[in-house]
C-alpha cells in the first residue's frame, strides 16, 4: 500500500505533488500578489467555457453546495419559480435549497438510472408560463448519469426561460461552450475535474443577469451580487478567502492547461472509466448505468455477490490496499461508487482494479 491512499471519489480527489507544494506558502488576503492570483483564476475559468465576453466569474468560499445555494438565492428573484428535473441526490439537494429559500418549486422526477429528457422540460415549460428558471445537474454523481445539457439549454432558451447549471462534476472535463449552450449561470468547484483542493467554488453568471440581482439574496455571505460588486471595486474578496486553496487551484489550472485542457482531461478520465468498467466486469462486478448515459466521472457498481457483504468491511479492505472508494448513494439497491478523476499514480486505474481483485479474492476465501 502507498503511504497515502488514492481517492477514488468524485472530490475531494488525489492532487498532484505540484498542487500540494503550492499550499506551502502563506498569502495576505489583501495583498496585491494574491489578488492577481484570484483575477487570473477567474479569467481562466471563464476561458474554459468560452464565456469571457458575456459572463462574470464570482468565486465563493466553501464547497460546491455553497455556490449552488448562492446562485439560486442571488439569481432567482424572490418571486421566481424554479423547475428542477431530478434523477439523483444532487438534483434533490437543489430542490431542497429552493424550498429552504422560499423559491417556488416544481420538479420532474425520474428513476435513478434514467437521464433527464429535454422534451419533458419543454412540455412543463409550455404548460406553466410562471416558471422562470430551470436548474439542471449536468453530471448527477449519485449514480454517474450524464444529463443532456445542450438539448436542455436549447429548450430553455426557446421557451424564453433562464438556465442554471450545476456543472460540479463536469466542468473542465466535458466540453461546455457558452457561445452555443446558453446559460444564465454555471456552478463548479476547485476540488473536482480541475484537480485542485476543495474549499473554493465559483459561479459563472451572465453579466446582464448579475446586474439585475441586487437585493435578491437571502444572505449577506451568500450574496453573489455583493461579492461581484465588491471584487470589481477593490480586487479583493469581501471576507477572508481560502488563500492556500486559491493558490493551489491556480497551480492546478496551470497543470490542466499544460496537459491539454478539456480535451486531454476528458480523454484521461474516459480512459480511466473504460479501464474501470472493463476490469470490474471481468471480476463479476456490474455497473449500474447503461453506457449511453454513463459520465466518465464516477461509476456506480452493484455490490459484490459475496456472502455477508457489508460496505464498511469492503471499503476498509480496499483502503488497506491503497485506494479509497465511495459508498453508494442510491435509495433502491446496494451499490458502491468509484471515481475516475484525480492523479492516480503510475499504475493509474489499473492499479485500483488490481487492488479490488485482490480484496475480492481475500473476501471469497474468508467466506
Amino acid at each position: 500500500m502507498s503511504q497515502v491512499p488514492y481517492l477514488l471519489t468524485p472530490g475531494p480527489l488525489t492532487t498532484s505533488q505540484a498542487t500540494k507544494q503550492s499550499m506551502l506558502r502563506d498569502w495576505g488576503s489583501w495583498d496585491s500578489d494574491f489578488n492577481q492570483i484570484t483575477r487570473r483564476v477567474c479569467e481562466r475559468l471563464l476561458a474554459i467555457v468560452q464565456a469571457a465576453g458575456t459572463h462574470e466569474c464570482v468565486p465563493l468560499q466553501g464547497s460546491g453546495t455553497f455556490s449552488v445555494e448562492a446562485a439560486i438565492g442571488t439569481l432567482v428573484p424572490r418571486g421566481g419559480h424554479v423547475l428542477v428535473p431530478q434523477n439523483g441526490a444532487y438534483c434533490q439537494r437543489i430542490a431542497r435549497i429552493c424550498r429552504v429559500l422560499g423559491r417556488k418549486l416544481t420538479t420532474i422526477d425520474y428513476a435513478e438510472d434514467a437521464a433527464v429528457r429535454a422534451e419533458d422540460i419543454e412540455r412543463q415549460l409550455q404548460a406553466d408560463p410562471g416558471i422562470t428558471h430551470v436548474a439542471l445537474v449536468h453530471c448527477e454523481t449519485s449514480a454517474g448519469i450524464l444529463n443532456p445539457l445542450e438539448a436542455v439549454a436549447e429548450v430553455v432558451a426557446r421557451q424564453g426561460r433562464a438556465l442554471i447549471v450545476d456543472a460540479m462534476s463536469s466542468f473542465g472535463a466535458l466540453p461546455i461552450d457558452a457561445r452555443t449552450t446558453p446559460f444564465d449561470a454555471l456552478i463548479a468547484a476547485s476540488g473536482k475535474c480541475l484537480e485542485g483542493p476543495p474549499g473554493m467554488a465559483f459561479v459563472i453568471a451572465k453579466r446582464s443577469v448579475l446586474e439585475r440581482a441586487e437585493g435578491n439574496s437571502h444572505s449577506l455571505a451568500m450574496d453573489l451580487y455583493d461579492q461581484w460588486v465588491y471584487m470589481q471595486r477593490t480586487t479583493q474578496w469581501r471576507f477572508t478567502p481560502p488563500t492556500h486553496v486559491v493558490a493551489a487551484f491556480d497551480s492546478a489550472i496551470d497543470q490542466y492547461l499544460r496537459e491539454g485542457a478539456c480535451a486531454a482531461r476528458g480523454a484521461r478520465y474516459a480512459a480511466n472509466c473504460r479501464t474501470l468498467v472493463n476490469g470490474f466486469s471481468q471480476l463479476g462486478l456490474r455497473s449500474f448505468l447503461p453506457a449511453a448515459i454513463q459520465a466518465p466521472i464516477i461509476v456506480t457498481f452493484h455490490a459484490p455477490r459475496l456472502p455477508h457483504y457489508e460496505f464498511r468491511s469492503f471499503y476498509a479492505a480496499v483502503k488497506a490496499h491503497g485506494y479509497i472508494l465511495y459508498p453508494g448513494k442510491l435509495t433502491s439497491i446496494e451499490t458502491f461508487r468509484v471515481g475516475c478523476m484525480g492523479q492516480l499514480g503510475e499504475r493509474g486505474m489499473a492499479g485500483a482494479v488490481e487492488a479490488v481483485a485482490e480484496v475480492l479474492a481475500e473476501l471469497t476465501a474468508a467466506a
